[in-house]
């Protein structure tokens, strides 16, 4: 196939009033405002290549601000989509040269590496006409692993080892968050629960972190909605001390919690350590990484035994290509891969890699599933689909990110249609 020129890039600030509603309520988020950078790549052909990365809002304008300055980077360059090397915008970025300028791998740019990595995938994947979990597991293990960058983890995985039926009959395990924000009264929650179980799904989160008594009294409430029998997640979004986390978990033992999730700081490697060592004989994992900045923090985690639930995030680490390598560490270590969903996107975006996880690498579903929520999802061309609380493997190609253009024409901030109706009657500012 003949190479696909980069003809140019649109950055879009896209953001959706989710606060409103105390969507997405957290012991460290009140009000967040679920927000993303929107990229387009166009090419010399019909085909575009679209990715983002998800902020919750404040702040979303600097994100976008980055990733219009790297895909300048990219811009007139050729997409080669060759057999055994892809390469093109990964290894440019992480050359010694380009390193200099972009500085470590963590904070503004590199959010603005997954929007811009996440979009050439997905043109990727379309040149290919496969939805981007079958692009990942068509590939041959020397083309999937040239797409990688192994620096700083050699000591742990080397190129060398990292050498469907099922799933498309059963889809992919999930778990709901919907019905569990810190910010929802209990008749709200009572009534999300029995949706949520008539739909089908087993596995429930809930948010914990602000008041014990109050977590106490709501992963009881849960706990007595979802039956003792199905599985019951809490987490506490960086809220707590160490020895505060294992305090306050213990004091919700009792509600049969099978992981706390971002417990502490996300880069307290040996704070999550000692927490996961002091909830073990509660039968309490530690599940981590959702704000984990780069492939070797996580080698960190699995290496010292730190997160028992491994969640990659489609956004927060270097796009495709990092997350693959992360699945390939986690696999090392025996750690599934349960992936961070939700906000704008993420759950269109993570079910790919899930499924690239299974097909390719764990050949497992034991303890995996895949974080779900039910908001945003009507904004997407290719929405993810979720029946009996399982993900149905995408069929259309590409990565499932391309949004509809009446939904950013509504919700660009701050031009969009509904954010100068919330403008005018003073519901939003502008500073």
């Amino acid at each position: 196939m003949a190479p696909t020129r980069i003809t140019a890039c649109s950055v879009r600030d896209v953001r959706f009033p989710t606060s409103l509603e105390k969507d997405g309520s957290d012991a460290m988020n009140k009000a967040p405002d679920y927000s993303c950078a929107y990229v387009v790549f166009s090419t010399d052909s019909d085909l575009q290549g679209h990715g983002i990365t998800f902020t919750v809002g404040k702040g979303n304008e600097i994100v976008c601000h980055a990733t219009e300055v790297l895909s300048k980077m990219v811009v007139g360059q050729e997409l080669k989509v060759i057999y055994g090397n892809f390469g093109l915008f990964w290894r440019s970025l992480t050359s010694e040269d380009q390193m200099r300028w972009l500085g470590p791998e963590k904070g503004v740019m590199h959010l603005a590496v997954a929007a811009l990595t996440n979009a050439l995938w997905d043109l990727w994947a379309k040149i290919e006409r496969k939805p981007l979990w079958k692009l990942l597991v068509d590939m041959e293990p020397e083309q999937l692993v040239s797409a990688i960058d192994f620096r700083y983890m050699h000591d742990v995985l080397t190129p060398q080892e990292a050498v469907e039926q099922e799933l498309l009959e059963k889809g992919y395990p999930c778990y709901t968050t919907s019905c569990g924000w810190l910010g929802y009264e209990d008749e709200k929650i009572k009534r999300l629960c029995k949706e949520a179980l008539a739909q089908g799904f087993t596995r429930f989160k809930a948010k914990v972190g602000a008041d014990l008594k109050d977590d106490q009294r709501r992963c009881r409430l849960l706990r007595e909605m979802i039956g003792p029998d199905n599985v019951l997640m809490v987490d506490a979004n960086q809220r707590w001390e160490v020895q505060e986390a294992i305090d306050w978990m213990k004091g919700l033992a009792d509600c049969n919690i099978t992981w706390i999730e971002e417990p502490t700081s996300p880069d307290d490697i040996l704070g999550h350590q000692q927490i996961a060592k002091a909830l073990k004989p509660l039968g309490i994992g530690v599940a981590t990484g959702e704000a984990c900045q780069n492939r070797i923090m996580f080698k960190q985690f699995l290496a010292a035994g730190a997160m028992q639930f491994c969640q990659i995030d489609s956004c927060r680490l270097g796009g495709v290509s990092e997350n693959v390598a992360v699945i390939l560490m986690a696999n090392k270590f025996g750690v599934p891969v349960c992936p961070h969903g939700g906000g704008v996107g993420l759950c269109e975006l993570v079910q790919h890699l899930s499924m690239f996880d299974f097909v390719s690498v764990s050949g497992s579903m034991e303890n995996r599933m895949t974080e779900y929520l039910d908001h945003l999802h009507q904004h997407f061309k290719y929405p993810c689909v979720v029946k009996g609380g399982r993900y149905t493997p995408p069929q259309a190609p590409g990565y499932s990110i391309d949004m509809k253009e009446s939904s950013l024409a509504d919700y660009e901030w701050p031009k969009g249609r509904a954010w100068q109706e919330l403008i005018a009657n003073g519901t939003y500012t502008l500073d």
